[in-house]
């Protein structure tokens, strides 16, 4: 199988497509966005909660320091800037103050040195000044900056005492300036980072959660749709067969009508036509072998039959396929069927036409003279009209044909459908395969009847041959 027939799809693929495609675009651009919404809403609501928890513990840093600062501040407060023995003293209070597994204070003199560290005793006694953490960020230079300013928090990467991982470390110090120290805690704030993390993983996995509804919504969605269609598909496909069924037979129906028709035209005139001649043939050769003069008439009348017989072969030919409608054209096909109407009916039947500007199609042609036939026929049979005008006319909208009786009205005849020829509705049938209107109007005062064509049924002006052949 080729490429090109394996990708061309069927009409109910094509349905399937036009229902599903926007589903599937408009699911997907929801789901985008609500994703989208939850995350910034989400993420806000983090920030929101990790700047309180933040704000929690610099609180709590600040007051921390502050009971330090009050316990010895009458040491502080009383002694010189050079008593050595109120620092070591300090320095003792300040060494014993350890709290929780990491928490502690430590003391730098403003040239970096280390003073005072409990839970990291090596530090003691050397200058850290150019500390800097792994993230390159200034540690002891920065807190003694802080400190020469007054008091104030700092963040940085600190390995914590309890383990030695680095971990992320926010802390308070304030001065003693008369002392030139830096006096300050921190607490670590990985378990608030490990919070946020966690409410980060678990808005990611409600995200993800609500994706997997929306897809499962929509895959719900789809096989509805595609159920209903097929229902609704099987459904079409049986009403087709049985209306593609009911046109077979009623194409059967109408080729047998057509050729009981023509089988009852042929018996009931030609054959007996024929009958008649043979007739007569045969009494002329009889009395010609007896020398009789009344032979000739004979012969004439058999003549006389024979003419007649041609003439019904010729209306009955007419009738099935007009010769003059291929060579001429619709309207002088539509005169001559109107003066054999007249002349066959006795009814007066006036013929008016435009010469069109563009003919007319085939298809065109020979519906809209099947349409005066069969109006022709009907009015004969049921309208008990005395005169009758056709008329057909080409126009911007495309070519119309007026029939008008002044007979009794449709609602009084029997429906023409069951008596023969085409029928109302086969007339409304042809005129609407070729997207045409067709309509009948009633009254006391007679029928009219409409079938126009539209533009789409005339053809170009440089496909005309003559003016003859306009319509």
């Amino acid at each position: 199988m080729r490429w090109p027939q394996m990708l061309r799809i069927s009409y109910g693929q094509k349905l399937f497509l036009l229902a599903t495609l926007p589903l599937i675009l408009a699911v997907a651009a929801i789901a985008v966005l609500v994703a989208e919404q939850s995350r910034a809403l989400a993420e806000r609501e983090i920030k929101a909660l990790e700047l309180q928890l933040i704000e929690a513990k610099k609180a709590e840093l600040r007051n921390y320091v502050t009971q330090a600062r009050n316990g010895f501040y009458f040491i502080y407060g009383n002694a010189a800037p050079n008593d050595e023995q109120a620092k070591a003293q300090v320095s003792q209070i300040l060494s014993a103050m350890i709290y929780g597994d990491d928490g502690f204070f430590f003391v730098y003199d403003y040239d970096g040195n280390n003073l005072v560290s409990p839970r990291q005793t090596h530090l003691i006694n050397r200058n850290w000044m150019d500390l800097r953490d792994s993230e390159g960020t200034p540690v002891v230079a920065q807190l003694i900056d802080i400190a020469r300013g007054g008091a104030g928090y700092h963040t940085y990467l600190w390995p914590k005492p309890s383990t030695g991982d680095e971990a992320r470390m926010i802390t308070y110090v304030t001065s003693f300036p008369s002392w030139r120290w830096a006096v300050g805690t921190g607490v670590f704030i990985d378990d608030i980072l490990a919070s946020v993390a966690s409410a980060r993983a678990e808005v990611e996995a409600r995200v993800q959660r609500t994706f997997i509804y929306i897809i499962a919504i929509t895959s719900a969605a789809l096989l509805l749709v595609f159920i209903s269609g097929m229902v609704i598909n099987v459904r079409e496909r049986r009403l087709a067969d049985a209306k593609l069924k009911h046109l077979t037979q009623r194409v059967f129906d109408a080729q047998e009508e057509e050729r009981g028709r023509v089988a009852r035209e042929l018996h009931d005139g030609i054959s007996q036509i024929l009958v008649g001649v043979r007739f007569a043939l045969d009494v002329a050769r009889r009395r010609l072998g007896q020398n009789d003069p009344r032979a000739v008439d004979h012969l004439d009348k058999g003549l006389t039959h024979l003419g007649t017989a041609i003439s019904e072969v010729r209306r009955i030919s007419r009738d099935l396929r007009p010769g003059v409608l291929d060579d001429l054209g619709l309207g002088p096909a539509l005169k001559a069927l109107t003066d054999d109407f007249s002349a066959r009916t006795g009814i007066t039947c006036d013929f008016s036409t435009v010469v069109f500007r563009n003919r007319l199609d085939g298809d065109a042609k020979i519906a809209l003279y099947r349409v005066a036939q069969e109006a022709l026929n009907n009015i004969e049979r049921h309208s008990g009209a005395s005169h009758v005008s056709v008329d057909l006319r080409g126009h911007a909208k495309g070519a119309t044909l007026r029939i008008m009786d002044n007979g009794k009205g449709i609602s009084h005849r029997p429906a023409p459908s069951t008596t023969g020829g085409m029928g109302l509705r086969n007339m409304q049938e042809r005129i609407d395969q070729l997207d045409g209107v067709f309509t009948i109007t009633t009254g006391k005062s007679g029928t009219e009847l409409m079938a126009q064509v539209p533009l789409t049924h005339l053809l170009a002006p440089e496909n005309q041959r003559d003016k003859s052949d306009s319509v």
